[in-house]
């Protein structure tokens, strides 16, 4: 009796072996597809939002099809979710690479607000997906059973980085590690998201290259000035 391939994580059978290619590169050459899949599902969502997007359409834009897609995620709504478990482990994996052992607390605080910052401006799809999300009252989001396990490290970093500033005597006590999060996140999250509204309004470019450095410091001065009010 010939072997069968081992049944992948979702439950799924395994794509058929081609003749030819050993097991190590068919493992490869799935996760290749699937992060295709996912990299063209994130613009396509970002642009069109999940009610617009349409699989045909990712299919197109990628070297899979239609059916392949659903095989690997199961349907749009899995995909969707996918595509937001995927954007916000990015930047939870980011904030953890704050170097709290290292720094002193206010270095690090500093170094968690522009990490934040950099990595907002530099991935405007990840706002807009969040914006979708809001409209869509988080209904895909709390179907996920990866995400609420995802907000405990970067809170974890944030603690971490309070509790050495209370000892060092530089951050004052009473302070909550979410509302530090918060913070920071609705000032990168509103420089992003409402870039365009801001300059028709205003006449200014939040994103103009030119005051990027003093807005990059401005949220750091904010955030250590936040902290260490008595």
């Amino acid at each position: 009796m010939t072997p069968q391939p081992p049944e992948p994580a979702s439950g799924r059978p395994a794509p058929p072996a081609r003749r030819g290619f050993p097991a190590g590169e068919r493992v490869r050459d799935a996760e290749r597809t699937r992060a295709d899949i996912l990299a063209v599902a994130t613009r396509e969502f970002a642009d069109r939002g999940y009610a617009g997007a349409r699989i045909n359409e990712i299919a197109a834009k990628t070297s899979t099809t239609k059916r392949m897609i659903y095989y690997y995620f199961g349907g749009k709504e899995q995909l969707y979710v996918a595509v937001l478990e995927a954007a916000y482990a990015r930047i939870r994996a980011r904030e953890q690479q704050v170097d709290v052992e290292h720094l002193d607390a206010v270095a690090a605080i500093r170094e968690l607000a522009t990490l934040t910052f950099d990595h907002h401006e530099s991935h405007p799809d990840f706002i807009r997906l969040v914006i979708i999300e809001n409209i869509h009252r988080a209904e895909h989001l709390t179907r996920s059973t990866v995400l609420s396990g995802l907000a405990d490290p970067a809170l974890d970093v944030l603690d971490r980085i309070l509790a050495r500033g209370r000892a060092a005597g530089v951050f004052r006590d009473g302070v909550d590690a979410l509302d530090v999060h918060q913070v920071i996140s609705a000032y990168c999250v509103f420089r992003t998201a409402n870039r365009h509204t801001f300059e028709a309004v205003f006449g200014r470019d939040m994103l103009d290259p030119a005051r990027r450095r003093d807005q990059r410091e401005m949220l750091g001065d904010l955030v250590v000035s936040f902290l260490s009010a008595g």
